[in-house]
């Protein structure tokens, strides 16, 4: 008989014959129509006016304070900078060097002025816990997009948010969804076994629902696209999660809630916290999002008010407005600056604001959660594609009919990476300028009339006073963010006592500072990719814990320590002043390479943790449903499945083959006279095969993906199984 055993020792069913579920793998559809959005032509008239106006009453005094302090401190930056170059007059490279410090200062300014106002509304506004609803009249889908990651981990995961949600009382109200468009056949195998598992795990009373794409048209937005044209007209609502979320029933329960008390509302967005973190960097990252995270949130919160954004997880929408307003436009030209739009969700919320629909964030909605990336090296190549996301958004934000907190959102995200080169470029010219004024020849008496010299001079002592405040600018919402948390006596105890919380805050502002020169450089790097056409491409992300070699660090960061020892000696050559000044650069430069394998490292993380070092109140108080989801996902990657062939599983058992055939789409018509290359070889290689073991073996990803996908190409492995019984020995 053929049946795959129940692995021992674990509680996690497996398909047997005896037990198929014959249930459908999929809801019966419901479309809504998605029209393409057009970013050249809108009128007023289009737009929607508010049921209830008082429920999105403006935030202009905050943002008179946010946006006017920002430009007044500016103002103040340039002057002092001004004057710290004015003596003996102004050369070309001075100015150079004076409009590159106003554009840095001016993003740390507008950070530091929003930070005052969240940090003063946490001094005042204790977030109070909100009860359950008693009940809900809506629907709401709660979506899964998954893109070749581990199903042990993104299947567990959703079991542990779906229990929760069910504790609540309000199941009922819920339907989930795993939207795949995973392209490795053995990971898609395995997401099928594992759907089929958790089905029998959860009963027939939980709506549960899982969809593969064979064609991952526009990734992430195309999926959920595709689940909106389908599936979109039975539900109100749908809360669309990442394969690294987790929500607590409460959290979910609260956001449909608040959609149903505000029809206005089109996106409401949640802060998700990090967790389940154990790697140096990934502590890091951790620390500082719990730490300073809700200081920054709640000032963004409070100046973008009902016009927010949007940052694509952890967050529930109106879908028939989703599905009317925010049909996503593919741009002229081909990637990275044309083709489809990578980072979507910004484009998402501009859209459904024109549409009249506010889009905001709820702060005192606690239980969200999410992952970050693991390493230095795992977080840039993640950044890559971010960077050249918000880098296309330069030809999105002038679209017509966009809110003016819209546009300020697309010139926020622009600017996170363009501030690195001009960071970069003010370091250079800084440096260019002491270069120039060590080695030339100075001029005493130029052919002009004059009563002074002309060659670069510095107000030494007005460039330390700036230096130094530009430092506490930059500073202030760290500080901010640990004076929140020590005034909070449960979190404080949480996170190791006061005196660990600012010893750790302390390590954080360290090591960040060592890590900053270098990251400064890949986020050049990537913006001049993108400046001469290189496009990013969609790979998933490494999401475990672990190490990178040793010799891939090296290659990736050996660039950077040449710079750093170049800058060193060069600064060192011209005078030791210029050396101090730049040490912190050159000194994380010359250690990146070490730097960026610490950051890896789990002995080290976890060394701290022991030690009570970068804690978290979600670290030392896990919360229920990511107890569950890491306890579920031990017990998944046990049974091995995850790494099961997917020919030999559709090859052995005929029963999950049954039930497999019955997720497939109904195949396109084929053009006659057109033949695809990898079905072709896929049919080749099945019909010379005469063992199981040839077809595996000779069977390359993309042809295993194409066979899996057809009704009679499968047919014909089941029927190599028969061939090659009948020729066993009797």
């Amino acid at each position: 008989m053929d049946t795959v055993a129940d692995q021992p020792g674990t509680d996690t069913p497996t398909l047997s014959r005896e037990r198929p579920d014959l249930r459908p793998a999929l809801p019966e559809e419901n479309p809504l129509s998605m029209p393409i959005q057009s970013l050249s032509k809108w009128s007023r008239a289009e737009e929607r006016s508010w049921i209830h106006p008082a429920l999105h009453h403006g935030s202009w005094a905050i943002r008179l304070f946010v946006f006017g302090g920002m430009v007044l401190l500016t103002a103040f930056g340039a002057w002092e900078m001004y004057k710290v170059v004015e003596v003996g007059g102004v050369t070309l490279l001075e100015w150079a060097l004076v409009c590159l410090f106003v554009l840095n200062f001016s993003w740390i300014a507008l950070a530091f002025t929003a930070a005052i106002a969240g940090f003063v509304y946490l001094l005042f506004h204790r977030r109070i816990t909100q009860p359950l609803p008693p009940q809900l009249a809506s629907r709401t889908a709660v979506l899964m997009p998954i893109y070749n990651e581990a199903p042990s981990r993104v299947f567990a995961a959703m079991q542990a948010i779906i229990e929760s949600v069910e504790q609540t009382g309000l199941g009922k109200a819920f339907d989930y969804f795993f939207v795949s468009d995973t392209t490795d056949p053995n990971v898609w195998i395995a997401e099928e076994r594992a759907f089929v598992a958790m089905r029998e795990r959860l009963g027939p009373n939980v709506a549960l629902w899982y969809r593969h794409r064979q064609r991952n048209t526009n990734r992430k937005a195309g999926n959920i696209a595709d689940w909106v044209t389908r599936w979109g007209g039975s539900y109100d609502h749908m809360l669309v999660l990442d394969a690294d979320s987790l929500m607590t029933g409460s959290a979910i329960t609260q956001l449909a809630a608040a959609m149903e008390r505000d029809p206005d509302a089109g996106i409401i967005q949640t802060l998700p916290l990090i967790i389940n973190r154990n790697t140096l960097f990934a502590r890091i990252q951790q620390f500082a999002a719990r730490v300073y995270g809700p200081v920054i949130a709640e000032g963004l919160s409070l100046w973008m008010g009902h016009d927010g954004n949007y940052w694509g997880h952890n967050a529930i929408i109106r879908t028939k407005a989703f599905a009317a307003h925010c049909g996503m436009p593919d741009l002229s030209g081909k990637p990275p600056f044309g083709g489809h739009i990578l980072s979507h969700d910004f484009v998402e919320a501009a859209l459904i604001r024109r549409a009249g629909y506010a889009v905001y964030m709820l702060n005192d909605v606690t239980g969200s959660y999410e992952e970050s990336p693991p390493s230095l090296i795992d977080l840039s190549a993640r950044d890559r594609r971010w960077c050249q996301g918000n880098l296309q958004h330069t030809r999105v934000m002038g679209a017509k009919g966009f809110h003016p907190c819209t546009r300020q959102h697309f010139a926020n995200g622009i600017f996170s990476y363009l501030a690195s080169p001009l960071w970069l470029l003010q370091l250079l010219v800084g440096l260019t300028i002491a270069l120039q004024a060590h080695f030339i020849r100075r001029e005493y008496f130029t052919d002009e009339f004059s009563l002074f010299p002309a060659w670069p001079v510095f107000n030494a002592e007005l460039a330390l006073a700036l230096f130094g405040g530009t430092m506490g600018i930059l500073l202030a919402p760290k500080f901010f963010g640990i004076i929140i948390m020590l005034l909070d006596g449960p979190n404080r105890r949480a996170s190791g006592g006061g005196i660990r919380l600012v010893l750790s805050g302390l390590i954080e502002i360290f090591l960040s500072a060592l890590l900053a020169p270098v990251m400064m450089l890949i986020q050049s790097g990537s913006v001049f990719e993108i400046l001469v056409g290189r496009d990013s491409g969609w790979k998933p992300q490494r999401r475990d814990d672990g190490s990178i070699p040793f010799r891939d660090i090296v290659k990736r960061h050996r660039s950077h320590t040449i710079l750093g020892l170049f800058a060193g000696v060069a600064a060192y050559v011209i005078s030791p002043y210029l050396f101090t000044w730049m040490s912190p650069t050159i000194i994380g430069l010359l250690l990146a390479i070490p730097l960026s394998w610490a950051s890896g490292q789990l002995s080290i993380g976890l060394w701290l943790r022991r030690h009570g070092f970068l804690a978290t109140p979600e670290e030392t108080h896990p919360p229920e449903v990511a107890t569950r989801a890491n306890a579920l996902s031990e017990e998944l990657a046990a049974a091995g499945e995850d790494d099961s062939d997917a020919i030999e599983v559709v090859y052995h058992d005929a029963d999950f083959r049954a039930l497999h055939e019955t997720m497939l789409p109904t195949a396109p018509l084929r053009e006659r006279g057109r033949f695809e290359q990898d079905r072709v070889m896929a049919q080749a290689k099945i019909a010379e095969a005469v063992s199981i073991e040839e077809a595996v073996k000779w069977l390359n990803p993309k042809e295993r993906f194409v066979a899996l996908h057809d009704h009679s190409l499968i047919e014909s492995l089941s029927r190599l199984h028969e061939q090659t019984t009948a020729q066993e020995p009797a």
